[in-house]
Protein backbone atom coordinates (compact mmCIF):
# COMPACT_ATOMS: atom_id res chain seq x y z
CA UNK A 1 0.00 0.00 0.00
CA UNK A 2 1.72 3.30 -0.86
CA UNK A 3 1.34 6.45 0.96
CA UNK A 4 0.99 9.98 0.23
CA UNK A 5 3.09 12.96 2.16
CA UNK A 6 1.87 16.23 1.47
CA UNK A 7 4.96 18.95 1.55
CA UNK A 8 5.05 22.12 2.63
CA UNK A 9 7.55 25.09 1.43
CA UNK A 10 9.78 25.75 4.38
CA UNK A 11 11.28 29.36 4.38
CA UNK A 12 14.62 29.24 2.40
CA UNK A 13 16.31 30.10 5.05
CA UNK A 14 16.77 26.17 6.40
CA UNK A 15 19.14 26.34 3.41
CA UNK A 16 20.25 30.08 3.26
CA UNK A 17 18.82 33.21 4.08
CA UNK A 18 15.38 33.89 3.93
CA UNK A 19 14.45 35.69 0.95
CA UNK A 20 11.54 38.60 0.33
CA UNK A 21 9.25 35.31 -1.26
CA UNK A 22 9.66 33.69 2.15
CA UNK A 23 8.28 37.14 4.16
CA UNK A 24 5.48 37.41 1.72
CA UNK A 25 4.42 33.74 1.84
CA UNK A 26 4.12 33.80 5.80
CA UNK A 27 2.47 37.35 5.67
CA UNK A 28 0.03 36.07 3.03
CA UNK A 29 0.26 38.89 0.82
CA UNK A 30 2.57 39.36 -2.81
CA UNK A 31 6.27 39.82 -2.85
CA UNK A 32 5.25 43.67 -4.08
CA UNK A 33 3.52 43.97 -1.08
CA UNK A 34 6.46 43.05 1.00
CA UNK A 35 8.56 45.33 -0.86
CA UNK A 36 6.45 48.38 -0.75
CA UNK A 37 6.01 47.70 3.49
CA UNK A 38 9.47 48.03 3.91
CA UNK A 39 10.88 50.74 1.45
CA UNK A 40 7.56 52.86 1.38
CA UNK A 41 5.34 52.20 4.48
CA UNK A 42 3.16 54.84 3.62
CA UNK A 43 2.26 53.50 0.78
CA UNK A 44 0.65 50.04 2.95
CA UNK A 45 -2.25 49.47 5.22
CA UNK A 46 -1.29 49.47 8.56
CA UNK A 47 -2.75 46.02 9.43
CA UNK A 48 -0.98 44.54 6.15
CA UNK A 49 2.53 46.55 7.25
CA UNK A 50 2.04 45.18 10.60
CA UNK A 51 1.50 41.65 9.15
CA UNK A 52 4.72 41.57 7.32
CA UNK A 53 6.72 43.14 9.84
CA UNK A 54 5.54 40.06 11.75
CA UNK A 55 6.50 37.78 9.05
CA UNK A 56 10.21 39.83 9.00
CA UNK A 57 10.62 39.56 12.73
CA UNK A 58 9.77 35.94 12.83
CA UNK A 59 11.89 34.58 10.08
CA UNK A 60 14.69 37.32 10.69
CA UNK A 61 14.96 38.80 7.05
CA UNK A 62 17.36 41.53 6.80
CA UNK A 63 16.51 42.91 3.45
CA UNK A 64 20.13 43.58 0.89
CA UNK A 65 21.44 47.10 1.27
CA UNK A 66 24.23 46.41 -1.34
CA UNK A 67 21.18 45.69 -3.94
CA UNK A 68 18.86 48.79 -2.81
CA UNK A 69 21.93 50.83 -3.60
CA UNK A 70 22.61 49.03 -6.71
CA UNK A 71 19.08 50.10 -7.58
CA UNK A 72 19.77 53.33 -6.91
CA UNK A 73 17.88 54.21 -3.62
CA UNK A 74 19.54 56.73 -1.72
CA UNK A 75 19.46 56.66 2.13
CA UNK A 76 17.34 59.25 3.70
CA UNK A 77 18.96 61.15 6.82
CA UNK A 78 16.50 62.83 9.02
CA UNK A 79 17.93 64.98 11.99
CA UNK A 80 16.47 64.50 16.15
CA UNK A 81 17.29 67.35 18.30
CA UNK A 82 17.68 66.59 21.79
CA UNK A 83 17.27 68.69 24.87
CA UNK A 84 16.42 67.65 28.59
CA UNK A 85 13.74 65.41 27.98
CA UNK A 86 14.12 63.94 31.36
CA UNK A 87 15.10 60.08 31.14
CA UNK A 88 12.48 57.97 30.59
CA UNK A 89 10.87 60.50 27.83
CA UNK A 90 14.56 60.20 26.21
CA UNK A 91 14.66 56.59 26.42
CA UNK A 92 11.46 56.27 24.59
CA UNK A 93 11.90 58.85 21.60
CA UNK A 94 15.11 56.97 21.23
CA UNK A 95 13.64 53.64 21.11
CA UNK A 96 11.35 54.79 18.67
CA UNK A 97 13.81 56.61 16.72
CA UNK A 98 16.09 53.49 16.10
CA UNK A 99 13.26 50.85 15.12
CA UNK A 100 11.75 52.95 12.75
CA UNK A 101 15.01 54.26 11.36
CA UNK A 102 16.20 50.31 11.14
CA UNK A 103 13.27 49.41 9.14
CA UNK A 104 13.02 52.10 6.81
CA UNK A 105 16.92 51.86 6.20
CA UNK A 106 17.09 55.61 7.41
CA UNK A 107 20.08 57.60 9.32
CA UNK A 108 19.44 59.53 12.29
CA UNK A 109 21.90 62.24 13.45
CA UNK A 110 21.37 63.61 16.59
CA UNK A 111 22.02 67.04 17.93
CA UNK A 112 22.16 68.08 21.82
CA UNK A 113 20.23 71.25 21.78
CA UNK A 114 21.27 72.15 25.22
CA UNK A 115 25.27 71.44 24.65
CA UNK A 116 25.34 75.26 23.42
CA UNK A 117 22.80 76.95 25.38
CA UNK A 118 21.07 77.34 21.94
CA UNK A 119 19.30 75.48 20.18
CA UNK A 120 20.01 77.08 16.98
CA UNK A 121 23.11 76.14 16.71
CA UNK A 122 21.66 72.30 17.02
CA UNK A 123 19.82 73.01 14.10
CA UNK A 124 22.09 75.08 12.27
CA UNK A 125 24.26 71.85 12.25
CA UNK A 126 21.43 69.60 11.11
CA UNK A 127 20.91 72.00 8.07
CA UNK A 128 24.19 71.77 7.49
CA UNK A 129 24.56 68.07 7.20
CA UNK A 130 21.88 68.51 4.83
CA UNK A 131 19.51 65.90 6.56
CA UNK A 132 16.25 65.79 4.85
CA UNK A 133 13.89 66.28 8.04
CA UNK A 134 13.75 66.60 11.37
CA UNK A 135 12.37 65.36 14.62
CA UNK A 136 11.67 67.61 17.09
CA UNK A 137 10.80 66.68 20.91
CA UNK A 138 9.37 68.78 23.21
CA UNK A 139 9.45 71.90 23.90
CA UNK A 140 11.33 72.05 20.86
CA UNK A 141 8.55 71.31 18.47
CA UNK A 142 6.75 74.79 19.30
CA UNK A 143 10.38 77.02 19.37
CA UNK A 144 9.33 79.80 16.96
CA UNK A 145 13.10 80.48 16.13
CA UNK A 146 14.21 76.58 15.25
CA UNK A 147 10.76 76.19 13.28
CA UNK A 148 11.33 79.63 10.93
CA UNK A 149 15.25 78.43 10.84
CA UNK A 150 14.16 74.82 9.12
CA UNK A 151 11.42 76.23 7.34
CA UNK A 152 13.61 78.85 5.37
CA UNK A 153 16.15 76.08 4.69
CA UNK A 154 12.95 74.05 3.53
CA UNK A 155 13.15 70.94 5.27
CA UNK A 156 9.97 69.57 7.05
CA UNK A 157 9.75 68.53 10.36
CA UNK A 158 7.67 66.94 13.02
CA UNK A 159 7.02 67.90 16.59
CA UNK A 160 6.26 65.41 19.27
CA UNK A 161 3.84 65.89 21.82
CA UNK A 162 3.00 69.32 20.85
CA UNK A 163 -1.03 69.85 21.71
CA UNK A 164 -1.01 72.75 19.63
CA UNK A 165 1.25 72.88 16.41
CA UNK A 166 2.42 75.00 14.32
CA UNK A 167 0.62 75.04 10.95
CA UNK A 168 4.47 74.48 9.34
CA UNK A 169 4.95 71.30 11.18
CA UNK A 170 3.54 67.80 11.00
CA UNK A 171 2.68 66.59 14.63
CA UNK A 172 1.78 63.56 16.51
CA UNK A 173 0.03 63.98 19.85
CA UNK A 174 -2.30 63.20 21.94
CA UNK A 175 -5.48 64.64 23.41
CA UNK A 176 -3.24 66.35 26.42
CA UNK A 177 -6.40 68.34 27.34
CA UNK A 178 -8.92 65.24 28.10
CA UNK A 179 -6.22 62.88 28.94
CA UNK A 180 -5.33 65.56 32.08
CA UNK A 181 -9.25 66.04 32.94
CA UNK A 182 -9.41 61.98 33.85
CA UNK A 183 -6.51 61.99 35.67
CA UNK A 184 -8.15 64.58 37.62
CA UNK A 185 -11.52 62.98 37.87
CA UNK A 186 -10.17 59.95 38.99
CA UNK A 187 -8.57 61.49 42.32
CA UNK A 188 -12.06 63.53 42.80
CA UNK A 189 -13.56 59.86 42.51
CA UNK A 190 -11.27 58.57 45.31
CA UNK A 191 -11.76 61.15 47.43
CA UNK A 192 -9.43 64.14 47.15
CA UNK A 193 -10.60 67.58 47.06
CA UNK A 194 -6.94 69.36 47.80
CA UNK A 195 -5.49 67.82 44.51
CA UNK A 196 -1.82 69.75 43.76
CA UNK A 197 -1.04 70.20 39.75
CA UNK A 198 3.14 70.39 39.01
CA UNK A 199 2.93 71.67 35.21
CA UNK A 200 5.73 70.94 32.44
CA UNK A 201 7.50 73.84 31.02
CA UNK A 202 5.13 77.47 30.52
CA UNK A 203 5.99 77.74 26.33
CA UNK A 204 5.19 73.51 26.33
CA UNK A 205 1.54 73.53 24.77
CA UNK A 206 0.70 69.99 26.40
CA UNK A 207 1.67 71.37 30.24
CA UNK A 208 -1.11 74.46 29.26
CA UNK A 209 -3.37 71.51 27.94
CA UNK A 210 -3.03 69.76 30.71
CA UNK A 211 -3.52 72.37 33.14
CA UNK A 212 -6.68 73.31 31.50
CA UNK A 213 -7.94 69.54 31.91
CA UNK A 214 -7.02 69.51 35.13
CA UNK A 215 -8.70 73.07 35.88
CA UNK A 216 -11.99 71.98 34.28
CA UNK A 217 -12.13 68.60 36.00
CA UNK A 218 -12.06 70.67 39.37
CA UNK A 219 -14.52 73.08 38.59
CA UNK A 220 -17.15 70.53 37.10
CA UNK A 221 -17.07 69.10 40.93
CA UNK A 222 -17.76 72.29 42.27
CA UNK A 223 -14.24 73.05 43.26
CA UNK A 224 -12.50 76.86 42.74
CA UNK A 225 -8.93 76.18 41.67
CA UNK A 226 -6.41 77.39 44.21
CA UNK A 227 -3.11 78.99 42.66
CA UNK A 228 -1.49 77.59 46.04
CA UNK A 229 -2.49 74.14 44.44
CA UNK A 230 -0.86 74.74 41.31
CA UNK A 231 3.21 74.55 40.61
CA UNK A 232 5.30 75.61 37.70
CA UNK A 233 8.02 73.17 36.80
CA UNK A 234 10.39 72.06 33.66
CA UNK A 235 9.50 68.51 32.95
CA UNK A 236 12.91 67.46 35.22
CA UNK A 237 13.69 65.64 38.30
CA UNK A 238 15.19 68.83 40.11
CA UNK A 239 11.90 70.97 39.04
CA UNK A 240 9.52 68.21 41.08
CA UNK A 241 12.10 68.33 43.82
CA UNK A 242 11.11 72.00 44.15
CA UNK A 243 7.19 72.04 43.42
CA UNK A 244 6.78 69.39 46.09
CA UNK A 245 8.99 71.13 48.65
CA UNK A 246 6.36 74.07 48.23
CA UNK A 247 3.90 72.32 48.26
CA UNK A 248 4.44 69.82 51.45
CA UNK A 249 5.77 73.37 53.04
CA UNK A 250 2.12 74.41 52.98
CA UNK A 251 0.00 74.75 55.46
CA UNK A 252 -2.74 73.36 53.75
CA UNK A 253 -1.06 70.62 52.04
CA UNK A 254 -2.38 68.44 49.35
CA UNK A 255 -3.80 65.14 49.28
CA UNK A 256 -2.84 64.32 46.30
CA UNK A 257 -0.43 65.43 43.47
CA UNK A 258 -1.11 65.52 39.58
CA UNK A 259 2.41 66.10 38.14
CA UNK A 260 2.80 66.82 34.30
CA UNK A 261 4.97 63.63 33.95
CA UNK A 262 6.60 60.82 35.67
CA UNK A 263 10.26 62.27 36.38
CA UNK A 264 8.30 65.38 38.15
CA UNK A 265 5.94 62.84 39.73
CA UNK A 266 8.91 60.51 40.96
CA UNK A 267 10.54 63.42 42.28
CA UNK A 268 7.29 64.12 44.54
CA UNK A 269 7.36 61.19 46.06
CA UNK A 270 10.63 61.27 46.97
CA UNK A 271 10.28 64.47 48.96
CA UNK A 272 7.62 62.69 50.39
CA UNK A 273 9.46 60.03 51.37
CA UNK A 274 12.03 61.80 52.96
CA UNK A 275 9.27 63.91 54.95
CA UNK A 276 8.16 60.69 56.25
CA UNK A 277 4.82 61.04 54.29
CA UNK A 278 3.23 57.34 53.18
CA UNK A 279 2.42 57.50 49.15
CA UNK A 280 -0.11 56.94 48.83
CA UNK A 281 -1.67 56.98 52.64
CA UNK A 282 -0.81 60.39 53.32
CA UNK A 283 -0.57 61.74 49.72
CA UNK A 284 -1.73 60.02 45.88
CA UNK A 285 0.64 60.79 43.56
CA UNK A 286 0.09 60.49 39.50
CA UNK A 287 2.39 61.05 36.73
CA UNK A 288 2.14 61.30 32.81
CA UNK A 289 3.69 59.75 29.87
CA UNK A 290 4.21 56.45 31.41
CA UNK A 291 7.84 56.08 30.37
CA UNK A 292 10.06 53.13 32.35
CA UNK A 293 10.64 55.22 35.58
CA UNK A 294 6.50 54.84 36.21
CA UNK A 295 7.50 51.04 37.04
CA UNK A 296 10.99 51.78 38.13
CA UNK A 297 10.35 53.66 41.56
CA UNK A 298 8.37 52.31 44.78
CA UNK A 299 5.61 52.75 44.38
CA UNK A 300 4.89 52.03 41.33
CA UNK A 301 3.44 55.55 39.37
CA UNK A 302 -0.20 55.62 38.07
CA UNK A 303 -0.28 58.02 34.89
CA UNK A 304 -1.53 58.90 32.21
CA UNK A 305 0.39 56.38 29.37
CA UNK A 306 1.03 57.94 26.01
CA UNK A 307 2.50 55.86 23.67
CA UNK A 308 5.70 57.22 22.81
CA UNK A 309 7.65 54.35 21.14
CA UNK A 310 4.93 54.33 18.81
CA UNK A 311 4.66 58.43 18.06
CA UNK A 312 7.89 58.56 17.63
CA UNK A 313 7.61 55.90 15.39
CA UNK A 314 4.63 57.09 13.50
CA UNK A 315 6.80 60.57 13.62
CA UNK A 316 9.53 59.17 11.24
CA UNK A 317 6.96 57.65 9.05
CA UNK A 318 5.13 60.82 8.55
CA UNK A 319 8.15 62.65 7.42
CA UNK A 320 9.31 59.45 4.99
CA UNK A 321 5.98 60.32 3.57
CA UNK A 322 6.04 64.17 3.46
CA UNK A 323 9.51 63.57 1.87
CA UNK A 324 8.98 61.35 -0.58
CA UNK A 325 4.88 62.31 -1.74
CA UNK A 326 4.85 64.85 -4.57
CA UNK A 327 3.74 68.14 -2.54
CA UNK A 328 3.84 65.68 0.47
CA UNK A 329 1.56 65.21 3.08
CA UNK A 330 -2.64 65.93 2.57
CA UNK A 331 -3.98 68.77 5.36
CA UNK A 332 -5.80 66.38 6.87
CA UNK A 333 -3.10 63.52 7.29
CA UNK A 334 -0.50 66.39 8.91
CA UNK A 335 -1.44 66.05 12.65
CA UNK A 336 -2.08 62.35 13.96
CA UNK A 337 -3.57 62.04 17.44
CA UNK A 338 -2.75 58.73 19.49
CA UNK A 339 -4.96 57.41 22.16
CA UNK A 340 -3.91 57.54 25.80
CA UNK A 341 -5.00 55.32 28.65
CA UNK A 342 -5.22 56.33 31.98
CA UNK A 343 -2.82 53.34 34.23
CA UNK A 344 -3.53 52.58 37.68
CA UNK A 345 -0.47 51.10 39.69
CA UNK A 346 -0.09 51.51 43.72
CA UNK A 347 0.65 55.40 44.29
CA UNK A 348 -2.74 56.46 44.43
CA UNK A 349 -5.55 55.45 47.27
CA UNK A 350 -8.41 57.42 48.97
CA UNK A 351 -7.31 60.34 51.43
CA UNK A 352 -6.30 58.77 54.89
CA UNK A 353 -9.18 60.28 57.00
CA UNK A 354 -7.32 61.67 59.95
CA UNK A 355 -5.86 65.24 60.74
CA UNK A 356 -2.43 66.34 58.77
CA UNK A 357 -0.80 68.97 59.78
CA UNK A 358 -3.48 70.31 62.15
CA UNK A 359 -5.53 69.92 59.27
CA UNK A 360 -9.67 69.14 59.99
CA UNK A 361 -9.88 65.16 58.67
CA UNK A 362 -10.13 64.88 54.81
CA UNK A 363 -13.63 63.99 53.84
CA UNK A 364 -14.15 60.89 51.02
Amino acid sequence: MSSSRSFVKRPSRASGTPTVADVAQRAGVSAMTVSRALNEPWRVREETRSAVMRAVDALRYVPNAAARRLAGSREIRFGLLLNDLGAGFLSAVLMGCMSAASRNHVQILMEDADASGDPLIGTANLIAAKVDGVILPPPLGEDARVIALLDGAKIPMVALTASMPDARTLAVHIDDDRAAEAMTRHLLSLGHRRIAFVGGAARSSASVQRLDGYRRALASAGIASDPGMVMEGDFTYPSGLEAAERLFASDQPPTAVFACNDDMAAAVIAVAHRLGLDVPADVAVCGFDDTVLATAIWPQLTTIRQPLVDMTKEAVSMLLEQVSTPGGLAADRRHRVFEYELIRRQSDAAPRRRPTHGLPETQS
